[in-house]
């Protein structure tokens, strides 16, 4: 077995067996961690918006995260078996070429998240050290991100099991004090059932869930190939559920509260309703690291499914570490761009993103779990 801390060496091409090594509980704490973030919350958040009260907001969420997080889970299970990143075994599918087409919309979907955490991340950043120059926060931000996804994987799934603490320890705060601070009682007193919000509320959860799979075998794909696949399946399946389920609920019961600020500031609304100061400060860190987390996903599945779209032409699978670091700077670079110039409306973006996924990615899932 491989064990160097060093840099990642292996890019898009399969891992031979003597490289294998973690456990499935790896992937419990690794989707865990990456669902304990801001965006969650605030996805969570959207179906409130969209007209659903809490209890049946949080009903809707729960249901699409279980039923999209089967789909998600079964891709999981693949990395084991194969040993190969998600978007590659696409190519049994729709052929080396054919499968640029959904490679591309990957891409587009991997940039849209990771730009929309870096505007929350950034914001973070700035008002944990006092800084009113929003670019700053981002352009941190993004250099973390991409320090991380160079070194590779197993510092991710190191950063997936400090997300899972941190999160765990934020977000009780918060319930602490949304219990403590607010009639949360009140918001169940009257729940009025509606078919359009709560499958609006499922569709949330769902999407959440499914725009994970074109990458959650990069992150199993190490398991030793004798693995079973139930045991990969249920560790990513009880993470990423539980995780974004706690999250999401947490989201919508913000979202209820009466003249909620929300909406228009989330990481400030985050910051007050911690309580301020130095609690405040703290909760801030816990953002930065869930984001980082989730983030660095986003830049390393990023950058492989480049990588996959290149040597589609290059016809090679072999890709030096420096080449893997290059690509990730690229995607980096790209979005923190977007980040810059979409900060000013993330929440009305962000809506229509998540939305529009749900269309691409639920056809690609059935036809390569399918095969």
């Amino acid at each position: 077995m491989n064990a160097s801390p060093g840099v990642e060496r292996r890019s898009i091409d399969v891992v031979p067996a003597h490289e294998r090594h973690g456990s499935p509980a790896n992937q419990f704490t690794l989707w865990f961690g990456a669902n304990m973030q801001i965006t969650a919350l605030v996805d969570g958040a959207l179906a409130v918006v969209f007209g659903a009260d809490a209890l049946w907001a949080i009903v809707g969420l729960t249901l699409g995260n279980i039923l999209g997080g089967i789909v998600m889970a079964l891709h999981s299970a693949q990395g084991p078996r194969l040993g190969l990143p998600q978007m590659i075994s696409s190519r049994a599918q729709f052929g080396v070429v054919g499968a640029i087409v959904p490679l591309v919309l990957v891409v587009l979907m991997y940039l849209g998240f990771a730009s929309t955490g870096t505007v929350l991340s950034g914001q973070a950043i700035n008002r944990m050290f006092g800084i009113s120059a929003p670019a700053v926060g981002i352009m941190v931000f993004g250099a973390l991100t991409a320090l991380v996804a160079i070194v590779g994987y197993r510092w991710i799934h190191a950063l997936g099991r400090i997300a899972t603490v941190t999160g765990i320890l934020g977000w009780l705060w918060l319930a602490y004090k949304l219990f403590t601070g607010y009639d949360v009682a009140a918001f169940f007193a009257e729940p009025h059932f509606d078919v359009v919000t709560f499958l609006l509320a499922v569709s949330l959860g769902a999407g959440w869930q499914l725009t994970y799979g074109p990458y959650v075998a990069d992150y199993s794909r190490y398991l030793p190939a004798d693995t079973p696949g139930r045991t990969t399946f249920w560790a990513t399946f009880g993470g990423s559920v539980l995780g974004s389920s706690w999250s999401m609920a947490l989201g919508a019961l913000i979202a209820s509260i009466p003249k909620s600020g929300f909406l228009k500031n989330q990481v400030g609304f985050i910051g007050d309703l911690s309580g301020g100061g130095a609690i405040a400060i703290v909760l801030y860190l816990v953002i930065v690291i869930g984001k980082l987390t989730v983030n660095t996903l986003n830049a390393y599945g990023g950058s492989m499914t480049m990588l996959t779209t290149v040597s589609a032409f290059q016809k090679s699978a072999v890709i030096p570490p420096m080449l893997r670091a290059l690509w990730v700077c690229v995607f980096i670079v790209a979005s923190v761009l977007v980040a810059l110039l979409a900060s000013a409306d993330f929440l009305n973006n962000f809506k229509n993103f998540v939305l529009v996924l749900l269309m691409v990615f639920t056809p690609w899932s059935a036809i390569n779990l399918v095969d």
